[in-house]
């Protein structure tokens, strides 16, 4: 069986589309007048991003996490983001986090991130503590599963009062620190309906931690029901940024009444893919692009490798629009690498 997925995943990286050749420019002279969605089976060495997923896209098939990768992998993802609860739970069965070191490894896929809920932002004194222990926690599994980040969303508070934002690059600067001594890097996760839903405020925390390895957690949806710009994303050094959450959204419900489960595959929705990603690469970004979504309607619908698929292919169809638009602005496209940019 390990090696039928092998094979397939060797297949999605090595088969080429006629329109893309050794650089941007080659691709744009090449490409067909007619527009077509590009093949998703494209070489990875020229794709700007990897094609990760995060495992909330099939969590409502409530499967254990040994599936979660076998199915990943099998679906020709480069990365994946596992949730801290659903490893929790394989230990609990008695499993161990070498074994899934090694299931991660034989399948190919890189540990993106990891995916916790620790409430180290809390301003009850208890409950940062609490919080803290919690990270400690999580962090040694990232460690124990040879992955390098986890994501650190802002919890315990209702309400940002910006007064305080120094206060909060110290308590952000507390779990950085705690990183450091598992080689372990919490990155700072805006959330559109949370209380840290503005990128300004985002960025001015995690620069005001002082820290070398501080970094954020960006996500398309999260970023419109917030009521950002993606114009800012110029702003942003995308080079330090080891993964990206990418998703679509429809018209409607407006934005601001827009929740998780609305989330649609990339493409399907409003988002301006054809703009943002580009402002990605210029960013200096070339990590990994993880498909999140918490569709419901999916979920009911649809078998879980059905929704792998079109998170794949939806996906990659995306990054190669990427490679044409910017080719054809006259830069060249590098393959991207296995490794993480902290």
């Amino acid at each position: 069986m390990l090696e039928k997925k092998i094979s397939r995943r060797n297949m999605l990286r090595t088969t080429g589309l006629a329109v893309l050749g050794s650089t941007f420019a080659g691709l744009a002279s090449c490409a067909p007048k007619k527009k077509e969605e590009p093949s998703p089976e494209a070489s990875s060495s020229k794709r700007p991003f990897r094609v990760c997923l995060n495992v909330s896209t099939i969590a409502g098939y409530k499967l254990p996490v040994q599936k979660q990768i076998d199915l990943c992998a099998e679906a020709g993802f480069e990365g994946i983001e596992l949730w801290t609860r659903d490893v929790d739970a394989f230990v609990k069965q008695g499993g161990t986090y070498e074994t899934l070191r090694r299931q991660l490894e034989g399948s190919g896929l890189l540990l993106e991130n990891m995916i916790g809920f620790a409430s180290w932002f809390a301003d009850d004194p208890s409950k940062r503590k609490e919080g803290l222990n919690q990270m400690r926690h999580d962090m040694e599994m990232v460690a124990g599963l040879g992955g390098k980040f986890i994501a650190a969303p802002a919890q315990g508070v209702t309400q940002l009062d910006r007064t305080r934002l120094p206060e909060y690059s110290e308590r952000y600067r507390a779990i950085l620190d705690l990183g450091d001594e598992m080689g372990v890097t919490p990155i700072l996760e805006l959330w559109g309906a949370g209380v840290l839903n503005q990128l300004s405020d985002t960025m001015a925390i995690a620069i005001a931690s002082g820290h070398s390895r501080a970094s954020v957690l960006l996500d398309f949806y999260h970023l419109y029901r917030g009521g950002n710009s993606f114009d800012s994303l110029r702003l942003i050094n995308g080079k330090i940024l080891p993964v990206f959450h990418i998703n679509d959204y429809p018209e409607l419900p407006p934005r601001t009444e827009l929740r998780d489960s609305d989330r649609v595959f990339p493409g399907d929705g409003i988002c301006p893919f054809n703009k943002v990603l580009p402002l990605l690469y210029d960013s200096g970004f070339r990590g990994g692009l993880s498909v999140e979504l918490f569709n419901k309607g999916y979920w009911e619908t649809m078998d879980v490798k059905e929704v792998l698929r079109k998170s794949f292919e939806k996906t990659t169809q995306r990054i190669l629009r990427t490679a044409e638009i910017v080719g054809a602005g006259g830069r060249a496209l590098g393959g991207t690498a296995r490794t993480h940019a902290l």
